[in-house]
Order: C-alpha cells, then sequence, then structure tokens
C-alpha cells in the first residue's frame, strides 16, 4: 500500500470513528425493555440541544423523556467512559510492559481492586457489616450515625460515594506492588515476569474476595456477586462525575507522556539513552492504570480483557500508529454496544457485561497466544 492510499485509510477510519461515536449515543438509546425508536430518541436530542419543549413540540411522553435522559443516557456514558478508560489502560500497559499480553484484567490490578471495593461493601455499604452493628447496638451515637445518611447518601461526594474508589484504588496499588515485588523491580527478566506475577496475584485476591463474601451477610454478598460481574445498571448523573474527571484527566497525562511512554517500546536501553527515566515512568504508568481500573471497578464492577481485546484491534486498524484518543473511542464504543447486547440478548432479563466482554476476550486472548507462536 503506498503512502497515499495509506494516509486516505488512516483519515477514513478517524472520520467514520468520529462519527460512529456521534451516532451511537443516539442508536443506543432505542435499546431497550421500553419500546421506543430512533425517529423518538433524535427527535428528544434535537429538542434538548434547540431547547426545545419535546412533549409540546411532538407528542413525546414524558415517561419516554425520563427513560431516555435519567436511565439510558447515564448507563450509555458510563459504559463509554469504563470501555475509553480500561482501553487506555491496556494500551498503556502493554506498552510500559512490552508485553501483548498485558491487560489490567490479566495483571491482577482489576482483582486487587474488586478486594479493596468488597471490603468496602461488606463492612460499610447500605447492607454491610458496620451498618449492622450500628442498627443493633440501640445507642444515641449509633442512631445519630445512621440518621445522618452517612452510608445513603448518593452524592458524589459524600463517603458512600467516595469510599468505594478510594478502597479500589488501595487494593490495585497493592496489587501493583505486590506484582512488582514478585516479578523483580529492576531485575532484566522483569517484563517476562510481571503477567506471571500479575496472573497469580489475581488469583490470590480473587480468593481472598470470595473469602470476604463467604463471610459478609446473604444481601451484602447478593448485591456484591451481581456487581462484581460487571454491571452499569445503577449508573447515574451523579456517579459520572468521578470516572469521568479520572479518566479524562488520565487522558490528558498519557498525551503529556506520550513520546516517552514510546520510547519505552522500543526497548529499556534505548529509552535510557533518550533521555527517559524509565523505572519510574513505568512505576507512574502502573499507578496510573491502577487509579483508572479501581474507579472503573467502583463504578461498574469487574470487567475483563477489554483492556487486551481493544488496542491490538486499534493497531490491526492503524499499523505503525499510536493513537491514544483513537483507542480511548473505540473502547467506548465497544462498550456501550456490549452493553446493549446484555441488555436485549435476554428477554426481560439483563445478562451482566463482564459475562460477555470474558466469552469474547478468552476467544480473542486464544488468538493473539496463536499468532505469537
Amino acid at each position: 500500500m503506498t503512502l497515499a492510499a495509506s494516509s486516505i485509510k488512516y483519515k477514513a477510519l478517524i472520520v467514520t470513528t468520529a462519527l460512529l461515536t456521534l451516532i451511537t449515543p443516539i442508536a443506543a438509546a432505542s435499546f431497550g425493555a421500553a419500546n421506543i425508536s430512533f425517529e423518538q430518541v433524535f427527535s428528544l436530542f434535537t429538542s434538548s440541544i434547540l431547547g426545545v419543549d419535546p412533549i409540546n413540540s411532538d407528542g413525546t411522553s414524558a415517561i419516554t423523556q425520563r427513560i431516555v435522559f435519567e436511565l439510558r443516557l447515564p448507563r450509555i456514558m458510563l459504559a463509554f467512559i469504563a470501555g475509553a478508560g480500561l482501553a487506555l489502560a491496556g494500551s498503556v500497559l502493554q506498552t510500559v510492559t512490552r508485553n501483548p499480553l498485558a491487560d489490567p484484567y490479566l495483571f491482577g490490578i482489576s482483582s486487587g481492586a474488586s478486594f479493596g471495593a468488597v471490603l468496602v461493601l461488606s463492612f460499610f455499604g447500605s447492607q454491610g457489616l458496620v451498618q449492622q452493628w450500628l442498627a443493633k447496638s440501640g445507642s444515641h451515637l449509633a442512631d445519630a450515625i445512621l440518621r445522618s445518611g452517612w452510608f445513603n447518601n448518593d452524592a458524589w461526594w459524600s463517603w458512600s460515594s467516595l469510599s468505594l474508589p478510594v478502597g479500589a484504588f488501595i487494593g490495585a496499588c497493592f496489587s501493583v506492588l505486590l506484582v512488582l515485588s514478585l516479578s523483580g523491580f529492576g531485575r532484566a527478566s522483569q517484563v517476562e515476569r510481571m503477567l506471571l506475577s500479575g496472573v497469580a496475584t489475581s488469583f490470590m485476591f480473587g480468593a481472598l474476595t470470595s473469602l470476604v463474601l463467604y463471610f459478609s451477610s446473604p444481601q451484602a454478598a447478593a448485591s456484591v456477586l451481581f456487581w462484581s460481574l460487571g454491571s452499569f445498571a445503577k449508573a447515574s448523573w451523579q456517579g459520572l462525575v468521578i470516572p469521568a474527571v479520572v479518566v479524562s484527566s488520565s487522558i490528558l497525562i498519557i498525551l503529556a507522556f506520550k513520546r516517552q511512554v514510546i520510547a519505552i517500546q522500543a526497548g529499556d536501553e534505548t529509552a535510557h539513552s533518550l533521555g527517559v527515566n524509565v523505572s519510574k515512568l513505568r512505576l507512574y504508568m502502573l499507578i496510573l492504570c491502577s487509579l483508572i481500573t479501581a474507579v472503573l471497578v467502583a463504578s461498574c464492577g469487574g470487567i475483563g480483557f477489554v483492556g487486551l481485546m481493544i488496542p491490538h484491534t486499534v493497531r490491526l486498524l492503524f499499523p505503525g500508529q499510536q493513537p491514544i484518543l483513537t483507542t480511548a473511542l473505540v473502547g467506548g464504543l465497544f462498550m456501550v454496544w456490549i452493553d446493549v447486547l446484555a441488555r436485549c440478548l435476554l428477554a426481560n432479563q439483563e445478562l451482566p457485561v463482564g459475562i460477555i466482554t470474558a466469552a469474547i476476550g478468552s476467544v480473542f486472548f486464544l488468538f493473539v497466544l496463536r499468532h505469537r507462536r
């Protein structure tokens, strides 16, 4: 393929991705249990942009408007943010470790974040052990704490909203430190040992998570179990604040260090010769990926293999390129349509998103392994 043809193909793919990003929210909002057509959703969007009341202009019911803007659109936005963040984290992990199989899920970061989040949910959640103990104690202080809404406040800045991502981030950081210590930070064999260390760490945190669930109350265990499989069912506009800020800030940070990150892909010695502090940059990128994964795990549970599949797919579509923003867009689009599939695959029932991504990702993982032989 000539340079001109390659440039035309690259621009065509960029334009297609941009158009899909614009059309997807409207198209995805027309799928669900309630029968709402694409035309109705499009009318709601255009009326909202133009500042026209759609109820009076085209007869769209108030219920339809609430379903689209209060239920489906926050869910679509959360799915897009989650897909973009996980794809971005996977791309950075694969670059800084020079391992095409690196992924927040396979690297143990997701398992560590899940363990931290499950601890918070089991002890401090609305059905957690601490609230049950306070309810049984009968003291005036316990009653005051329960009446204050400490455990049930939905504001994004409240304890109940912030404790989950903080717990997940602590678990994810602990997982990263454990992987680095097992792989031998600074050793020549570090990159080759990292994936095996990540798999071992993932199994260990998975066992600890199961142990915590075993000793939790039945109500807390049931809610945590569905959450751990991955779901966007509890998406809300308030709940989008923290994931949106973290993922968008992480994109800006990665773009700022893009040259240094790409230099690591050429080898540690080459990066050192270009003035890059490889050990420090790798550690910072791992912590940043831990933060992204932790916030997304806290918001929508464990969703695996997105960080493995999307960077490979983007590299196939854009050979020789390192399109950070395009990787995020493709990841977001992929997750939105996976969520649509989860909602529509079974009648009157919703599949956890993590089950679908794991089914697709496991086949993709075998495909990558086969082509690396």
